[in-house]
């Protein structure tokens, strides 16, 4: 299926790994031109010239810090002409709230939540002006199912998921679609350094951390990739009368009573 992106242009935030990253060479194989956001200079440059090698498309690198109004503002000015924002960036800690701090708490705050909407109000205007645009949030099962031993990131994630399907009521009467997706067990650096944790703290031992594992869907963690292929989807004109959504990419966990 020939999703129309060729020519398209993006910006992806947290896109120097993980998810994010994966959703940009996505949707470079598309045919679409990024510009990659994140803190680390060297790794979005190198990420980058990849991609303009594999793809032979433009790619750039924006290191910012988005916790940071200003280099949001900044990073709006530099990318105002994009047909897709995806914001990626940010993770919130886990933990029960007699283990989290106010400034631990408000740290993964600053960048997941008051990160995605300030860089959403920044793009809504200059989408709404062209009249047409995507805006897509990449959140998490967390806001699906509640867990105490994340709470604030099952409270942050709960929130993003209304702030999406809120604008997406309206955001037709503007052109523009916002949507989100929660991915659930996803193989990045950030699942084995908690599932190592885990592992050291229940089983003694870091490396046991793919014991975790087997409880999921198909006895495995989703690939990035997985979840980049949806993302691509929703971003595309193929999915041009959906706003307003939460796609949920987890196999199927979220529905499940335990899986560790």
């Amino acid at each position: 299926m020939d999703l129309n992106l060729t020519g398209k242009s993006a910006l992806i935030t947290g896109s120097s790994q993980g998810i994010g990253l994966a959703v940009a060479r996505q949707l470079a194989e598309e045919g679409c031109h990024v510009h990659l956001a994140a803190r680390s200079k060297d790794k979005l440059e190198s990420e980058a010239a990849r991609i303009r090698e594999d793809f032979g498309v433009e790619a750039t690198a924006h290191p910012c810090d988005l916790t940071q109004l200003a280099d949001i503002q900044a990073l709006a000015r530099q990318c105002e002409g994009v047909d897709i924002l995806i914001n990626n960036a940010g993770a919130v800690p886990g933990g029960r709230i007699d283990e989290l701090d106010d400034a631990r708490w408000r740290e993964g705050w600053e960048l997941k939540v008051f990160g995605y909407i300030n860089m959403t109000r920044e793009f809504y205007a200059f989408m709404k002006a062209r009249g047409e645009g995507v805006i897509i949030h990449v959140i998490g099962m967390g806001g699906e199912k509640p867990d105490a031993n994340y709470v604030a990131g099952c409270t942050s994630n709960a929130g993003l998921m209304a702030f999406s399907r809120s604008l997406g009521q309206k955001s037709s009467d503007d052109g523009i679609r916002v949507l989100a997706v929660n991915p659930g067990w996803i193989a990045t650096e950030r699942m084995v350094t908690i599932l190592s944790q885990k592992a050291e703290k229940e089983l003694g031992d870091p490396k046991r951390y793919p014991e975790f594992l087997t409880g999921l869907p198909f006895g495995r963690a989703g690939h990035p990739e997985e979840v980049a292929t949806v993302v691509a989807f929703m971003a595309s004109d193929r999915a041009s009368y959906v706003s307003g959504t939460v796609v949920t990419v987890d196999g199927g966990t979220v529905h499940r009573d335990s899986i560790f």
